[in-house]
């Protein structure tokens, strides 16, 4: 089984600035909520043969937090957040004009010059998981991420949903599940564990 952890909240999601590839630490909030998410999986029973994570601390505190001190976390740059390029750090409630139209409809409006586009977000997570699927490590697998990566491998995991995942909310340390099949990978779905 694979799980998909989107980090926990740090000060500049609390005040809705874009975040991206700075390395922003999570604030006591986040924190609690990866711890939190932590206690759900050994409560569970669910303990983590192999954990990936975004070099970013956020991302790799998080997978630390849910894995536990004894895992050994492996770091991939394919699931860094997407570069939102000179967009970096703006406050979202008063965005760019071509920013807030990028947000009205993420499935249909390009990504700003400057910024990565979603086709590369999703491609780079499609890459990752692929790997992992050649690879096809046997136990549970942990990977933790960001918010807009973590829609790129959805929408990849989910090749029908055209879109739907850029445009659904993922709130600080949401969890997915996937599997592989013979073929794939298994459609994803949201687990609730807090």
């Amino acid at each position: 089984m694979i799980y998909i952890v989107r980090h926990g909240q740090t000060a500049r999601n609390a005040a809705r600035v874009l975040q991206g590839r700075c390395d922003c630490p999570m604030n006591d909030e986040g924190e609690a909520q990866a711890a939190a998410v932590g206690a759900w999986f050994r409560g569970q029973g669910i303990r983590f043969d192999h954990v990936w994570s975004s070099p970013l601390q956020r991302a790799l505190r998080t997978a630390r937090a849910v894995a536990g001190r004894e895992a050994e976390i492996r770091i991939d740059q394919r699931l860094i957040e997407m570069d939102y390029g000179p967009y970096e750090g703006m406050d979202l409630s008063d965005p760019a004009p071509e920013l807030k139209e990028f947000f009205r409809d993420f499935t249909h409006n390009p990504a700003p010059a400057g910024m990565e586009p979603l086709s590369e977000v999703r491609a780079r997570l499609g890459a990752f998981l692929e790997s992992l699927r050649q690879t096809a490590p046997s136990g549970t697998i942990l990977i933790s991420t960001h918010a807009i990566a973590m829609k790129g491998a959805l929408e990849y995991l989910d090749p029908a949903a055209e879109g739907r995942y850029w445009s659904t909310y993922i709130p600080n340390c949401a969890v997915y599940r996937t599997d592989f099949t013979q073929d794939g990978f298994v459609l994803p779905q949201e687990v609730p564990t807090w």
